[in-house]
């Protein structure tokens, strides 16, 4: 009888339903934009400086606005659902993003641009949180690997195809169409959301605001980011910007996390509901992962431009095979995860990616593209796997109550996690080219304009040095990755 009783319904054990198969529809229309504007917008930052006539560090804003404001608004999602439902703050988000787009596509100066980006970056924050929250519950957990693969579509391609489609719009558009592009399928979004997704039942009128939390965290989280977003610019490590932020961000979000955990009821983010091994094992995996590919992402458009001298756009391709492989694994992976668990199927991926990068570190001036493009499509397999099996493993043993501080609270780490990859890999690129190129100060441009005979090969060393450093990160990642418990296990918890 109790057996019976635990069994998921049929249409769990076989697939999708078309009630979670339209939620999902829904919540990747609505992300898919979000998180391309990420970094869709990096690949215009010259053609905005010429055009506002204003210096790179003030043009910068319009990247670093919108990073932080996501950043912020991230921990607000948590008690935003519990008080006034998904549904609604779905839809709230949503609207938020699409007056944000337009009104950046307006702009007539670079604070207004900048004020606009705040705006799109607040509505984008809580999309994917929102929509991940929605997805969890209604899969529940015998379906979590396969939803988990469909939310991962936008966070896989988004790296990839953003640079690509923004230099695409640069060369042939006017800047203004990278925010214009996005009204009218965020628009199709909104329309979706409000055909498709059910009305809110689960609102808590008396749920409060943990105004300390808030106070805590979300500056806590900019200060961070904004740090390790300098030392990825090019800060010096031991410059009062990078410093003052760092140690504020990191005091902050240790200040909260005091906090939170002294609150009886009602934090902001719940960290005693998260007190379990598989949520621990599995975002900490992700963390130091994120960490890895992402300070990937950002070398070999680089390694491309620099010492191969090629566009932002013929170095945003060398990225697109990565996109490929996640797409073919993606799917499969989901499927495995929900019958095995996501432990083995997450280590597996975890070193198909090691095998691409180390790939990476034989690289010399004279590689061709087909072995780069290659070495990322072997990547992209890897990063398939890892990504749903991961964000799948989080959730097990996780009461229901417990979804919504779990979904901010990864999301919260994989956006630190990534910025702190970049910074990681911009500081180590920069101290392998002060120890490879005579005389350099570990500036990019400096280095490559010296037009030496060996410098090529140089920055090549320099390059492959840093890519070791990436590999040792993803070895890291392993250590967690391999303490996910199995699905058994998790089974009997």
């Amino acid at each position: 009888m109790i057996a019976t009783q635990k069994a998921p319904p049929p249409e769990a054990e076989t697939g999708i339903d078309p009630h979670l198969r339209n939620l999902a529809i829904v919540v990747v229309l609505g992300v898919v934009m979000t998180v391309l504007d990420s970094t869709i917008v990096n690949v215009a930052i010259t053609a905005l400086g010429k055009d506002f006539d204003t210096s790179l560090s003030t043009i910068q804003w319009v990247v670093t606005g919108y990073t932080l404001a996501l950043s912020m608004a991230i921990p607000m999602t948590g008690w935003s659902v519990r008080r006034f439902g998904a549904r609604t703050m779905w839809l709230v988000s949503l609207g938020l993003f699409i007056g944000g787009s337009l009104l950046c596509g307006l702009a007539w100066s670079v604070p207004s641009l900048i004020v606009f980006r705040v705006l799109q970056g607040l509505g984008g924050g809580m999309l994917m949180p929102v929509g991940q929250t929605m997805l969890v519950r209604e899969a529940g957990p015998s379906r979590m690997g396969r939803v988990m693969s469909i939310v991962s579509v936008p966070a896989m391609l988004a790296p990839v195809l953003g640079p690509l489609l923004g230099g695409a719009i640069v060369d042939h558009l006017s800047w203004r169409w990278m925010f214009y592009v996005n009204i009218p399928l965020c628009a199709a979004a909104l329309l979706a959301a409000v055909r498709m997704l059910p009305r809110d039942t689960e609102r808590d009128a008396d749920a409060r605001l943990d105004v300390l939390g808030i106070l805590l965290l979300s500056p806590g989280l900019a200060a961070l980011v904004y740090g390790l977003s300098e030392a990825g610019n090019g800060s010096s490590l031991t410059g009062a910007r990078f410093l003052t932020s760092v140690i504020a961000g990191a005091a902050l979000v240790i200040a909260f996390a005091l906090h939170a955990l002294r609150k009886r009821e009602g934090a902001l983010i719940e960290l005693r509901l998260l007190r379990t091994r598989a949520f621990t094992t599995a975002t900490g995996g992700f963390f130091l992962y994120s960490a890895s590919v992402f300070g990937l992402m950002i070398l070999i458009p680089l390694f491309a431009r620099i010492v191969r001298g090629e566009s932002a756009l013929d170095s945003g391709w060398l990225l697109a095979p990565m996109g490929a492989g996640a797409m073919i694994t993606m799917s499969v992976a989901g499927r495995l995860v929900d019958r095995f668990g996501g432990h083995w199927i997450a280590a597996g991926g975890a070193a198909i990616v090691l095998i691409g990068t180390l790939g990476l570190t034989t690289l010399d001036p004279t590689t061709g593209r087909a072995f780069i493009m290659g070495a990322m499509f072997v990547v992209g397999l890897g990063h398939g796997m890892i990504a749903p099996s991961l964000m799948a493993a989080s959730y097990q043993g996780l009461p229901r109550e417990a979804v919504g501080a779990a979904t901010t609270g990864a999301n919260i780490l994989i956006r630190v996690g990534s910025s702190f990859g970049t910074a990681v890999m911009a500081v180590v690129l920069q101290i392998a080219i002060r120890h490879e190129v005579p005389g350099a100060s570990g500036n990019l441009a400096e280095a490559a304009s010296q037009h030496t005979a060996d410098t090529p090969t140089l920055l090549t060393n320099a390059f492959t040095e840093t890519f070791w450093w990436t590999a040792a990160i993803l070895m890291a990642a392993l250590l967690p990755i391999l303490a996910v418990p199995g699905k058994a296990k998790a089974a009997e918890s």
